[in-house]
């Protein structure tokens, strides 16, 4: 399961009763007070897999019911199916509440926080990559109902889907038959969940590129860099290749303007490794930065780094995520598969060599931390970063770990019986109850955390186990005993690793 940090919305539905309406679709009777009917049909493993195999088409969003971006998503999310229900046919927008473990594994959830595009009655499975407002959800959900590639067949077509300041992907070809439109209408299937794909016969419609071209041919528009871009090589391998860079620019810009966030969303989904330049764009040297930036851009772009320049006016929340203070700004950081590089109080001459150092593996990896506690002599002991590995893993103790947030409700309800249960065991040498602030560290071992609080244990012989349990005294106490061991010898081997 891939790690991640959210947490989730507390959300009731109604009962529903449904009744078809078409072959595959559903107009929903709800059970609720008139005044104020529920749209969103909540969804769980006893009824899902026969609702499922009934539809065509359906949105499903797997939430956790204290996440507060499922609580931002949902008043949003059942304003869309108020309207997609009006559809026709009846577009349905279902939910499942992942955090009843019961429900892992539907429509291939593996437990994470997640909204997911279920067609053919659960078949063909596509993350959603859309938007997360109420007309947004909507335009994107008819969007992805209709066919993975539109035919574009006059000059109004061409001017009513494809705009200057959107990607648009168009097929060329002289017939639609054969396999290059094959493979071509594969790819469209496999990408339509976060690109627009379009097919037809006369190039003289699209508003750039060589009008005299009979295909097969694929062009991408965009409204970056060289505007568009041919291929002629339908390997569908070739042509997902091919999108995937051609949708990214030579360097991305995020700096709040709601039009650009399907480039970021581009260059966050794009597999290369990323560098990310976060600067003021007001200050002076602005644009000394941007031109070394590009400069750098262009001739790192082949050995598979993407380049992202950001405004710190829009870019608060990654500033806290990695640690920045103020004093540090600007900073630049790459991200490579799960290590993370930053250099801080960055100059614009000092770009280039620390690129150099990163491509000749000079660079110390950067974790986030808090400090290193000098007295770590409370009954609940404070685990940081840098300390994660050697308390934990290393200590050939029982541990029982909090990852939590200090400003966070339910973790500041469960401070004082973690304090009465550490108490409990002070006296106990094999056992350490601690805790880990998730948003103030980095996250060095894949536990899964999907709500705070969660609570591990990882016991003197290596098993980690996590607590599902009443947040009580004995509850936890029970849980410990149940799972603890004897700490190992010193001379055995012992488990450091999940």
């Amino acid at each position: 399961m891939a790690m991640a940090m959210a947490m989730a919305s507390a959300v009731s539905l109604c009962f529903v009763t449904l009744f078809a309406l078409h072959s595959s679709f559903f107009v929903l009777t709800v059970a609720a007070t008139s005044d104020n009917p529920e749209f969103v049909v909540e969804l769980d493993r006893s009824n899902f897999t026969d609702f499922v195999s009934k539809l065509d088409f359906l949105i499903v969003s797997f939430y956790t019911p204290r996440c507060g971006h499922c609580k931002r998503l949902a008043p949003e999310y059942e304003k869309a199916a108020n309207i997609l229900s009006k559809h026709n046919p009846p577009l349905t927008l279902a939910k499942v509440n992942i955090f009843n473990e019961a429900n892992d594994g539907l429509a291939g959830s593996d437990g994470t926080i997640s909204i997911k595009i279920v067609r053919e009655g659960g078949k063909n499975v596509q993350e959603y990559k859309g938007p997360r407002d109420a007309d947004g959800i909507v335009e994107y959900v008819k969007r992805q109902y209709g066919p993975a590639s539109v035919e574009i067949n006059t000059l109004d077509d061409a001017q009513s889907f494809i705009s200057d300041n959107k990607i648009a992907i168009v097929g060329i070809f002289p017939q639609f038959s054969g396999e290059e439109f094959e493979n071509y209408t594969i790819l469209a299937k496999k990408l339509r969940s976060t690109e627009e794909f379009f097919h037809t016969s006369d190039a003289k419609l699209l508003p750039r590129g060589k009008s005299s071209v009979t295909g097969p041919l694929m062009r991408v528009l965009k409204p970056f860099d060289e505007l568009f871009v041919d291929t002629q090589d339908f390997d569908v391998d070739s042509l997902e290749k091919f999108v995937e860079k051609s949708i990214v620019p030579t360097v991305t810009i995020m700096d709040g303007d709601k039009s650009n966030q399907r480039l970021v969303d581009n260059f966050m989904y794009n597999s290369n490794s990323k560098v990310m330049l976060f600067i003021n764009f007001s200050s002076e040297i602005a644009a000394s930065f941007e031109y070394k930036y590009r400069e750098l851009a262009e001739l790192y772009k082949r050995d598979g780094l993407s380049f992202l320049m950001a405004d710190i006016d829009a870019s608060l929340h990654a500033i806290k995520q990695y640690g920045v203070k103020d004093g540090q700004i600007p900073f630049i950081i790459l991200l490579s598969d799960k290590t993370k590089y930053l250099k801080s109080n960055v100059e614009p001459d000092k770009l280039s060599p620390w690129l150099k150092r990163y491509k000749n593996r000079e660079l110390e990896p950067y974790i986030k931390s808090e400090p290193i506690p000098e007295h770590n002599d409370e009954p609940v002991k404070v685990v940081v970063a840098h300390t994660f590995q050697d308390i934990v893993f290393k200590s050939r103790k029982n541990v029982l770990l909090e990852f939590y947030a200090p400003s966070h409700k339910a973790c500041k309800q469960l401070a004082s019986v973690f304090e009465d249960l550490a108490m409990a065991y002070r006296s106990d040498s094999d056992v350490i109850i601690a805790k880990f602030d998730i948003f103030a560290n980095d996250l060095v071992h894949d536990f899964e955390i999907w709500t705070l609080p969660t609570i591990y244990f990882k016991s003197a012989d290596g098993n980690i186990s996590k607590y599902t349990g009443y947040a009580t005294k004995k509850d936890l106490r029970d849980f410990i005993e149940k799972n603890r061991s004897k700490a190992a010898d010193e001379h055995s081997d012992s488990k450091d690793e999940l």
